[in-house]
């Protein structure tokens, strides 16, 4: 058997008040390093895209600290920040790309700096910079995107990194092509989005950061409309307090006052009725939300995957599987490594497995 050739990639996760990296030989990390920023010194920038000289400058002194040298890299591979719609894939760091992040086209986010800072360490390399299914991924099929009034339609926002990742990992490991399955993936972490991946493509998925779906640990998912109005005009709350009511302080966080689900099941083993009670609802919901995307491939669904870290409560995932294993075998991968993930698309162009794709003005829609 002829052995892989040896790529070594440098992958950076900017988060907001920290950033990721990991230096891997091929899927083999062989280091990792979160380094902490101090909040006074990011508060000094205006904005966060203003963050990306200081943030490259802190990643390249922590690899010369450590030994590494950054002439053997082969690739480096970003976190795909809110750019325009676009299909899941691994892209090229562009020109076009470059100019949405730095506007914000979608929103101001840490992430945005990820392509920016693989770009502008890898251009200096002469290697390519490529960012992985970012958050913006969009697949839906056109019936997917009607939500029932004219002036809004739903939009796909979730957790396509480790989403894909992990359906291409339990796509391997029962030796098939992830392109050949469909699949229920349900991403449990501060947010829960279930997603319906028909042949490599997630066709429909819950909006997890606007109000779809399962309330999660701190967002309150799908609320009764009619009331949602009447609390937006009873002249009690500002619109950025709803907006946090159903982003930040929703789920658990509303109901229970913490989104650490380790402490609501000591709640729970303490006799605290209210905390069982809503822990069961969050379970529930999002085994409902399971049912719902397993009409959507009208039944015919190869495995469930549950991933995240809310996968490693294993009562809760319990609680879950009772009500959907009825659907299909379910398969759980608990946790999220979304360095590794990045890591793998990028691997998988650089050993030709996939073709990297181009990101244009208007993103790059899946044709369905």
């Amino acid at each position: 058997m002829v052995p892989l050739k040896e790529h070594r990639l440098l992958v950076i996760n900017p988060g907001s008040t920290s950033t990721k990296i990991g230096i891997f030989d091929n899927e083999r990390a062989v280091f990792e390093k979160t380094i902490r920023h101090d909040s006074d010194c990011l508060a000094s920038f205006e904005q966060i895209i203003d963050q990306y000289t200081f943030r490259k400058q802190t990643i390249l002194e922590t690899l010369d600290h450590e030994g590494i040298n950054i002439s053997r890299l082969n690739a480096v591979v970003g976190r795909g920040g809110l750019l325009r719609p676009i299909e899941g894939g691994t892209y090229h760091v562009n020109e076009t790309m470059l100019a949405d992040l730095r506007e914000g086209y979608a929103g101001e986010h840490a992430s945005n700096l990820g392509g920016i800072l693989a770009f502008e360490i890898a251009s200096g390399l002469n290697i390519p910079a490529f960012i992985v299914d970012p958050v913006v991924v969009d697949e839906l099929q056109p019936v997917a995107r009607i939500s029932g009034i004219p002036d809004i339609e739903r939009k796909s926002i979730f957790h396509a990194l480790n989403q894909k990742a992990v359906a291409r990992r339990v796509a391997a490991q029962l030796g098939r092509s992830y392109h050949d399955l469909n699949l229920i993936v349900t991403h449990m972490g501060g947010g829960i989005t279930v997603g319906a991946h028909a042949l490599g493509k997630v066709i429909d998925v819950n909006n997890g950061l606007h109000g779809e779906g399962p309330f999660s640990p701190e967002r309150a998912g799908t609320v009764p409309i009619g009331d949602l109005v009447e609390l937006c005009f009873s002249g009690e709350y500002y619109a950025d307090e709803l907006l946090k009511k159903l982003v930040g302080q929703g789920g658990l966080v509303g109901y229970l006052g913490t989104n650490d689900a380790v402490k609501v099941e000591e709640m729970i083993a303490g006799g605290n009725e209210q905390a069982k009670l809503i822990y069961d609802a969050m379970a529930y919901q999002v085994a409902k939300e399971i049912g719902a995307q397993s009409t959507v491939l009208g039944g015919k669904v190869d495995a469930i995957i549950i991933t995240g870290g809310l996968a490693y409560g294993k009562e809760f995932v319990k609680k879950i599987t009772e009500r959907v294993e009825w659907i299909a075998d379910v398969i759980v991968q608990p946790g999220e490594n979304e360095l590794q993930a990045l890591a793998e698309g990028g691997l998988r162009v650089l050993r030709g497995d996939e073709q990297a794709k181009e990101y244009g003005a208007t993103g790059v829609l899946s044709p369905n």
